[in-house]
């Protein structure tokens, strides 16, 4: 039995939120469970050094925790002067899923910039992350399509995404703060809508794990992530 109750393949209660910020082109609200990170979607009508003249856009990412998002008060990485390495690594990743999904061309000499801030972390916060960022970017782009100064919506496919792990020997979806941190083997998974592999992230915590329970753990990540593109789609609809 998992310590929350729920079922092997269940995901924990999830909430996608618009429009919560007035000022960002787009915005969202992603709960999963405790874990909540507040992303918003802010564009730029210019896009890196490197990029011009290239009649693309970019999409980036930039990914922090709240002081006393974890049960213990963190330090505000701006104050330490560096950010760390899992702090870049994630927002790297963020990035990359975003763009898997989106015509850089249809864009134009835009950027758009993501920011994933953990409101309140039990575990999956960078999947809660990538997931309400595909909302917020995808709120933004409809606005500006509406707004006529986009002619066609550069989003070609949606992206989610969902950890996985073995507790107790079982596969699981969806891993709260209290079995990532005694997971036999932890996974991130980040799919399209179209059933694409975007990244996959798989390690053995306290042993290796075979290929069928690494099966069984892509099976769960199928299930979770469909269920989220309809929730994604639905707080669109809004």
């Amino acid at each position: 039995m998992r310590p929350s109750e729920r079922t092997p393949e269940q995901l924990r209660a999830v909430t996608l939120e618009t429009g919560v910020n007035r000022y960002a082109e787009g915005s969202c609200l992603v709960t999963f469970g405790h874990t909540k990170v507040l992303v918003t979607a802010s564009v730029e009508e210019k896009v890196p050094g490197w990029m011009r003249n290239t009649g693309q856009g970019w999409v980036t990412a930039e990914y922090g925790m709240l002081p006393r998002a974890t049960h213990t008060r963190g330090r505000r990485e701006a104050a330490a002067g560096k950010q760390s390495g899992r702090t870049q690594e994630i927002q790297r990743l963020i990035g990359r899923s975003l763009r898997a999904v989106v015509d850089l061309k249809a864009l134009g000499e835009r950027q758009v910039l993501i920011d994933c801030d953990v409101i309140q972390a039990d575990g999956g916060t960078r999947t809660a992350s990538i997931t309400g960022a595909w909302v917020a970017m995808a709120s933004a782009f409809n606005y500006l399509t509406e707004e006529g100064v986009l002619k066609t919506n550069p989003i070609i496919d949606q992206v989610a995404a969902v950890s996985c792990g073995i507790f107790n020997d079982l596969p699981v979806l969806d891993l709260d703060y209290e079995e990532d941190s005694t997971a036999e083997a932890d996974s991130n998974f980040v799919l399209t809508g179209a059933g694409g592999i975007v990244e996959i992230q798989a390690t053995g915590e306290k042993r290796g794990f075979s290929r069928p329970e690494f099966d069984r753990l892509f099976e769960l990540a199928g299930i979770g992530c469909t269920e989220l593109f309809a929730l994604q789609r639905a707080a669109l609809a809004k």
